[in-house]
């Protein structure tokens, strides 16, 4: 029996200028995620989608990275052979793919947005730290590591950023589609069927 994939909504248009303008380094990393909060642990912690470790070394998930210029194999080899995490990204002849497996606490605290066509970017506001935050003009715009988590990741200049679908996959996996834009899917069959001539 195939279980339903409820649709997440991608928003087209953020406009929050200074959000995530507060970068995370790794002397604070390291001492906030050290301390006695388990929520905080799983959000940030290694595997984690959300992890400034996620990727073998210090990046602050604040700022853009540019995932589809690595294979998913080489780069989480380390953490997927400690089983430490359960994220794949790849490509097909139509879209680019992310999936990701999200803990209870953070998953449906989502939100999924497309910045200037250039980036997309998944994050969400802990609930623990949402009374807190209330105070702020925008929680983004501060220590936001403090009050929730994010992930940005440039797109490939080759996709259409309109149709970018989301999905939650058995209430644990979340499942991003970007697809190609529909000029470059042909180009890439013809090149694919001319290096089969030669």
């Amino acid at each position: 029996m195939a279980t339903s994939k409820p649709q997440l909504e991608v928003h087209k248009a953020d406009h929050s200028p200074s959000k995530w303008s507060v970068a995370l380094g790794e002397e604070v990393f390291s001492r906030f995620v050290g301390q006695p909060n388990s929520g905080v642990q799983k959000v940030l912690g290694e595997g984690s989608l959300f992890s400034p470790l996620l990727f073998g070394k210090f990046f602050d998930p604040a700022d853009a990275f540019p995932l589809w210029e690595f294979e998913s194999d080489l780069l989480m080899s380390a953490l997927r052979s400690s089983g430490k995490s359960s994220i794949d990204w790849f490509q097909t002849d139509q879209e680019y793919v992310l999936q990701a497996e999200l803990q209870e606490p953070w998953r449906n605290a989502l939100q999924i947005s497309v910045e200037d066509g250039k980036v997309l970017e998944i994050s969400g506001q802990l609930k623990e730290q949402q009374r807190e935050a209330t105070k702020l003009v925008d929680w983004r715009c501060a220590n936001w590591w403090e009050h929730g988590f994010v992930r940005r990741l440039e797109l490939p200049e080759d996709v259409d950023c309109c149709r970018i679908e989301a999905r939650m996959k058995n209430d644990t996996i979340l499942e991003i589609k970007i697809p190609k834009l529909e000029s470059n899917r042909g180009a890439e069959s013809k090149s694919k069927d001319s290096d089969q001539d030669v």
